[in-house]
């Protein structure tokens, strides 16, 4: 008897050439489902129809196809098992050796503008991941092909077992039409949680597709594998390296703090942001980019050594020639001039990327502990400075409060506890990750030196107690921004006006763990 294929395929790429094969040099006999089966006719392919083989029709506007024994008990018998050859004999049933399936393009439905949620459920498919997962659950006697990707190498296989298949090789077409129908699963799960207002915290997943495997992790001894989220490439997946060594584990870390901040700032000035070890050493804002480089890399010309450097606009000539001064490991912008690249291969190590929407990032922000995960929404709020409470008996004129705001929003991508201290826009000291918050002044104090003199302090958290407050004055700082939201508020505030200082309080709190 002549081994039997089921194929039903929403995506027609290579069907024709499959089943071509399948008939002509292995003598398949083929099942196929309205649609395909329309395709391999008009090919001239011999193929019977679903409903045709079962004797049922298909009903319910296509709904109702391939849901029937004859079709699933051919796909699950065991064939070294007596009793289902028997139940295939008594039932009229074909044994299937070959299930080709890919499924409704739910995600690419769902993806089009102004797509209603009825025409969202309708390319939620059912028969198709039935036969998958029945095909997957059969392995050691069914082969499945879950992707037009896996025709040659399935091809490439009969052809080197004389018609056949290796245990092996269905095995790992088992693991990857499981995987798919999961994927699927999610992607339905998702889109109908957020368009039916039930969402529920009983259950989160994640499914993430592997971009690459990394050289490493954060050290050499770590194995690290880079996942993107979701089935369309977004966020870093959509970057486009230009030039440089491969990505590491580490950069993608940093040169995700360098966006965040950028993003504070996207629509501003231009301006310049450098990362090393996930905390900013410098960013700055000027009227061209590349003085707001020279400003964000003269803000720690130590720590700026080996950075991530992040541009809210194109790079040009002027600051790619200031770029290849000094040794960097990643720069970010939306574009480069083409001259401007030019510059750059003089730095052929240096890894260059364009990643056009910088603002794109994840709603939420994942941790794993022991034996679990910690979820919480991204610390992507927008600041709203007309919220804040100007607390002092001076106030900022408009300058002084755009300066204020700057730090603000530097502060927030830096980690707790952190202080960061500014002067026209640039970044003169930063104090990041103390167990308390007079340590990370100190720092922050003695980065800045001299520059402390009528310059603004962010704080991400309150003020426990004055001390910061009196250390900031005696140092010659003059503004403050800090939440606020400590049982001594009046402490640090009485201490500012005492010092003649302008202190504004947000009421939001933004710690970086």
């Amino acid at each position: 008897m002549n081994p039997v294929a089921i194929i039903s395929t929403s995506d027609k790429t290579g069907v024709i050439e499959l089943a071509r094969t399948l008939v002509e040099k292995y003598q398949f006999t083929i099942i196929s489902s309205g649609g395909t089966a329309a395709v391999l006719r008009q090919a001239q392919i011999p193929v019977t129809k679903v409903s045709d083989y079962t004797g049922a029709p298909e009903i319910l506007g296509g709904r109702v196809k391939t849901l029937h024994p004859k079709v699933h008990g051919g796909i699950l018998a065991r064939l070294g098992v007596p009793e289902d050859l028997e139940d295939l004999e008594q039932q009229q049933i074909q044994a299937i050796a070959l299930v080709v399936v890919n499924l409704y393009p739910f995600e690419q439905t769902i993806a089009k503008s102004g797509v209603t949620l009825e025409e969202a459920i309708e390319q939620i498919d059912v028969g198709g991941p039935t036969m998958i997962r029945a095909a997957a659950k059969n392995h050691q006697y069914v082969t499945v092909l879950s992707s037009s990707g896996q025709y040659a190498s399935y091809l490439e296989e009969m052809a080197e077992h004389n018609g056949a298949t290796s245990l092996e090789f269905r095995r790992s077409l088992a693991i990857e039409a499981f995987q798919h129908t999961q994927q699927y699963d999610y992607a339905i799960s998702q889109y109908l949680d957020q368009n039916l207002a039930q969402s529920s915290t009983d259950l989160f997943l994640l499914k993430g597709q592997k971009p690459q495997t990394l050289r490493y992790g954060e050290n050499p001894h770590q194995q690290a594998t880079w996942y993107q989220l979701g089935s369309s490439a977004m966020g870093w997946s959509n970057a486009n390296q230009l030039q440089g060594k491969e990505l590491s584990y580490n950069n993608l870390l940093d040169l995700e703090a360098a966006r965040t901040i950028i993003a504070e700032f996207i629509d501003d000035q231009p301006c310049a942001v450098i990362v090393k070890h996930n905390n900013p050493c410098g960013v700055a804002i000027a009227e061209t980019l590349v003085k707001a480089y020279q400003h964000a890399f003269n803000a720690d010309a130590i720590s700026a050594f080996g950075g991530i450097v992040a541009f809210n606009q194109p790079v040009d000539v002027a600051t790619a020639t200031n770029l290849t001064a000094t040794f960097l490991e990643c720069i970010v912008a939306p574009s480069y001039d083409p001259q401007a690249l030019e510059i750059l291969k003089a730095k052929p190590n240096l890894r260059v990327l364009s990643l056009p929407n910088l603002t794109e990032g994840e709603s939420n922000n994942v941790k794993v502990i022991s034996g679990g995960i910690l979820v919480q929404k991204s610390d992507n709020v927008p600041v709203q400075p007309e919220t804040w409470e100007i607390a002092t008996t001076l106030k900022p004129t408009a300058t002084e409060m755009a300066e204020m705001i700057f730090a603000w929003k530097v502060s927030r991508h830096v980690k707790s506890n952190a202080i960061v201290i500014t002067s026209d826009r640039t970044t003169v000291g930063v104090g990041a990750g103390q167990m308390n918050r007079v340590g990370s002044a100190h720092i922050a104090l003695s980065q800045a030196g001299e520059k402390t003199q009528g310059a603004t302090m962010a704080s991400d958290g309150f003020f426990p107690f004055d001390d910061t407050v009196k250390l900031a004055g005696a140092a010659g700082i003059k503004f403050i921004v800090q939440p606020g939201g400590s049982l001594r508020d009046q402490d640090s505030i009485k201490a500012a006006n005492e010092l003649g200082l302008i202190m504004a309080i947000t009421h939001t709190r933004h710690f970086l763990h």
